[in-house]
């Protein structure tokens, strides 16, 4: 059987199994909705590219690029796609101690799969990267007065996360306004603060060792010249109907 015909088998049993099952609730509830999120394909792919590799620089290399996309993106997919097919195995034997201990993997992997695919998206060439008036400009003066200032405040913030992890722009739907934060390692933005991933700069050193050595302030202040800001206004407009 393959990998993609046992993650479809689970996401179309995964309620009848857990339900009849002795697992305690919160886990039960917790594999059905992992086992039930796999892609209508039957497993996790790494996407395509709209840009060729090369599209970045003199930003970020076509080296850089190949390297990020096709061996680490391509990593965080295949293991998340080996986790969940022992999700399923755990959750139809009925382990709740197997299930539990595979959160480190499906969090750590997930998270990596769903924070590069938002990261490649809002990437382009320098030639197309440019503000334009409307709501995302708008949004961006209201909370930080101008475009420079939230610069400032989410480069100073990705520059200071602590080992691996990621700066992002978000949409805050409580308060309607757009901030920044920082999260750890693969930490997923949404699902840890609420707050809808807008644009995303990923200060893992895998990113940008090749192009800058151990510099990130460099590759951070010199990133702002290849984000596709129609694709951040774009989920902004998404986020904030």
């Amino acid at each position: 059987m393959t990998s993609s015909k046992i993650v479809v088998d689970s996401a179309m049993r995964a309620a009848a199994h857990l339900r009849s099952s002795k697992l305690p609730k919160e886990v039960s509830k917790m594999a059905s909705a992992m086992l039930s999120s796999a892609p209508s394909g039957g497993a996790h792919t790494l996407p395509d590219l709209t840009y060729d590799y090369n599209a970045m620089e003199p930003v970020i290399s076509a080296e850089t690029m190949t390297i990020h996309h096709s061996k680490h993106h391509n990593a965080y997919v295949t293991n998340l796609n080996v986790a969940l097919e022992k999700l399923d195995a755990a959750a139809s034997a009925g382990d709740a101690s197997a299930i539990i201990g595979l959160q480190g993997a499906l969090n750590f992997n997930g998270g990596g799969h769903v924070n590069h695919t938002l990261f490649w998206e809002n990437l382009c060439s320098t030639a197309d990267s440019e503000l334009k008036d409307g709501p995302l400009k708008s949004a961006i003066d209201a909370s930080f007065g101008d475009l420079d200032s939230m610069k400032q405040e989410l480069s100073a913030m990705s520059v200071g996360v602590q080992g691996s992890g990621w700066g992002w722009l978000g949409y805050n739907a409580k308060t309607g306004r757009i901030e920044c934060a920082t999260r750890a390692n693969q930490d997923p933005l949404e699902a840890t603060t609420g707050l809808k991933p807008l644009l995303g700069i990923d200060v893992w050193e895998h990113a940008y060792y090749v192009d800058y050595r151990n510099v990130r302030p460099e590759y951070v202040s010199k990133i702002w010249e290849v984000i596709n800001w129609d694709t951040v206004e774009k989920r902004l407009i998404d986020a904030s109907k």
